[in-house]
């Protein structure tokens, strides 16, 4: 795909998110792979007004090539497209649901949110906590390198998902089914939820090749 249809797609998911409340103020930040380096929405920008002439365009050395400043966050992406060349796209969010699990005390760091639909298992598979880190800490890369290699999606504790995918639309799929299933995980705690088993999960990776 060429690269100024990469910039259009960006800045039209950015307004869905935004119009749809999945994102607020300056939150939040899309990245994709391009042929010869990567885009990125800019430091202090909202992904509902973003301009495709304006995105950040870097070299995988980090240099800014073309576009505004990037999102102090860029690091993280980096990390994650350096330990994952399946990765085509990365999104990340402080959506609602999902971020206030990222805040609970009792998480399970390896598996944050239980096997609830076989649609979280299709799209994320297990989603382990990473933990807290100030917004920009360049150490939150080397807790990202440290799984991203096995996991398409993390959570950044007190802050919020994470998700890579093949394309930036399989990428904006897999976190947007986090956040419905994060909703759910908060309504249901209290009660005793009915998770999948170990067979059922194995059968949903044999049938679609996760």
């Amino acid at each position: 795909m060429n690269e100024n249809r990469l910039r259009e797609e960006i800045c039209q998911l950015g307004a869905s998110l935004y119009q749809r409340g999945l994102t607020a103020g300056s939150s939040g930040n899309i990245s994709v792979r391009t042929d010869n380096g990567w885009l990125l929405t800019p430091t202090n920008s909202s992904l509902g007004e973003l301009d495709p002439a304006r995105l950040s365009k870097l070299d995988w050395n980090g240099t800014l090539l073309s576009g505004d400043r990037p999102s102090k966050e860029a690091f993280l992406h980096r990390a994650m497209y350096d330990e994952s060349r399946s990765a085509g796209a990365i999104v990340h969010l402080h959506a609602t649901h999902s971020a206030a699990v990222s805040c609970m005390s009792d998480l399970d760091p390896n598996s944050c949110i239980p096997p609830l639909t076989p649609y979280f298992v299709m799209k994320i598979g297990r989603l382990p906590l990473i933990p807290y880190h100030r917004p920009g800490d360049p150490d939150l890369a080397s807790a990202i390198r440290g799984l991203a290699k096995k996991h398409s999606a993390v959570l950044l504790a007190n802050h919020g998902p994470v998700v890579s995918g093949k394309s930036l639309k399989s990428a904006a799929y897999a976190i947007e089914e986090l956040e419905e299933t994060a909703k759910i995980f908060l309504l249901l705690r209290g009660h005793n939820p009915r998770v999948l088993t170990e067979e059922q999960i194995a059968e949903l990776k044999a049938e679609f090749k996760l």
